[in-house]
């Protein structure tokens, strides 16, 4: 959409977001407050772009739009500017210097201590996922985010939050606070994060399902040290129960976690081999299911695997035939 002749060009957040206010109201339509057409949204992102390029450098950028965060504003107008400023700061802080000084600004602070309990889901996912982005590979802005008691807070998010986006940036916040981050993996483990884990992976959120499977798969192998934890607290026997659900892309992502499990590490072993569990037939049974099936194949590997390690059957004594 093309900027309106002799309209001012604004030099702030605050006047790009009211000037597009006024646009939709002098288009002749009013516009749905949280719920912006696709056609504003573009406009919008484009006419950001077109202030913001070359005119002010990022710093400013995420200083504006930590003011409009920062505003005691509860309209729709306020909702729908808050709205921006987190998806402007969202493409900033994409930059490690950027979320560095995102987080000295104190971002990160107004992110885990307002924005993570706002009662709009909109505002709560894309503070997590701002959070995440900033957290990735930048250790000054991880140990700000961990003092701060992030973890705690995004693994309640995860448990119990009602709405299905905000639980699954809340699981990439998390994730990037933990995977090769000891302090954050031990603030993990302290507050039990496997077992909210465990029941992520046991909802019907199948996105949810399977991030929760790969990040517990990703810390198997990165910290094997965990898995006699795991074992105590019955993940094995937790996940050999997820295969017998329908048949879905999810069990590949379990079987991985059952074969870190099993690998190398003996108390796994005769967890999978408990008779109640029936697991070398479930092994068996779900070889023959997906043999033929070009799209299992890793799944197939992983039974395979884990019959040779756990019941000593090589896979050509099992009946299948690949």
């Amino acid at each position: 959409m093309a900027e309106q002749s002799g309209r001012r060009h604004p030099h702030s957040l605050q006047g790009l977001l009211q000037m597009a206010i006024e646009t939709g109201t002098e288009s002749g339509s009013t516009p749905q407050m949280g719920q912006m057409s696709e056609e504003r949204r573009q406009w919008l992102q484009e006419a950001m772009h077109n202030v913001f390029s070359g005119q002010t450098d990022e710093v400013q950028q995420i200083k504006e739009c930590l003011k409009e965060l920062s505003r005691e504003t509860n309209d729709e107008d306020g909702k729908e500017r808050k709205e921006t400023a987190l998806e402007l700061l969202a493409d900033l802080c994409e930059n490690l210097d950027n979320a560095s000084d995102f987080c000295k600004l104190g971002g990160m602070d107004l992110m885990l201590n307002r924005y993570l309990s706002c009662p709009e889901a909109e505002l709560r996912w894309r503070a997590a996922d701002l959070i995440g982005i900033c957290s990735q590979n930048v250790p000054v802005v991880q140990e700000t985010a961990l003092s701060l008691g992030a973890v705690d807070k995004l693994l309640k998010l995860l448990d119990l939050d009602g709405n299905e986006t905000v639980r699954i940036k809340a699981l990439f916040a998390i994730s990037c606070l933990v995977r090769e981050q000891e302090s954050g993996l031990a603030e993990f483990v302290k507050l039990d994060g496997f077992s909210v884990l465990m029941r992520a992976m046991q909802t019907d959120i199948m996105k949810l399902k399977m991030k929760s499977a790969f990040l517990l798969q990703n810390l198997l192998m990165s910290h094997p040290e965990h898995k006699s934890t795991l074992c105590s607290m019955g993940m094995v026997q937790q996940l050999i129960s997820l295969l017998r659900t329908e048949h879905s892309p999810f069990h590949e992502h379990v079987l991985s976690a059952l074969c870190s499990m099993a690998t190398d590490f003996p108390q796994g072993v005769e967890e999978c081999r408990v008779p109640q569990l029936a697991f070398e037939e479930l092994l068996k049974h779900r070889c023959q299911l997906v043999q033929k099936q070009e799209e299992y194949q890793e799944e197939l590997e992983y039974c395979e695997s884990l019959l040779k390690i756990c019941f000593k059957n090589h896979p050509e004594d099992n009946g299948t035939d690949r």
